[in-house]
């Protein structure tokens, strides 16, 4: 059986992430990571559940792993999404062992600042 309060909890977490996600402009992403501190709540593997649980309606291909490897079972419809968006990529790899490119992340991070601006998460959560 389950408690109330952690029942009501998900569901205004997941809320709060899909935001963040419907956020992110098209042709930029931000880490599971990066969503967690921008919500300073959480962490990757709180965001990474609320997308799978929740994000289908959300444009789920913009929160990435840090690593810039596509969402494992999904890469072709994700790749599909950065194409027609202009999200940088970068070529595969021979040692990769995938002919799937992965994510530029050091251009296509967004920052969370204006939909134009460039940088990377690290720049948003510098806390004082």
């Amino acid at each position: 059986m389950s408690h109330e309060p952690e029942d009501s909890a998900l569901p205004e977490y997941a809320e709060r992430v899909l935001e963040v996600a419907e956020m992110i402009p098209p042709g930029r992403v931000m880490t599971y990571g990066d969503v967690a501190e921008w919500l300073e709540e959480g962490g990757p593997r709180q965001v990474g559940r609320v997308m799978a649980l929740y994000g289908g309606g959300a444009p789920w291909w913009r929160v990435v792993r840090s690593d810039g490897v596509l969402l494992p079972g999904h890469e072709l419809r994700a790749l599909d999404h950065y194409r027609a968006e202009g999200t940088p990529l970068r070529t595969a790899s021979r040692q990769s062992g995938t002919h799937l490119p992965r994510l530029d992340m050091k251009q296509a991070r967004w920052d969370g600042g204006t939909a134009g601006s460039g940088g990377s998460a690290q720049a948003h959560t510098t806390h004082t």
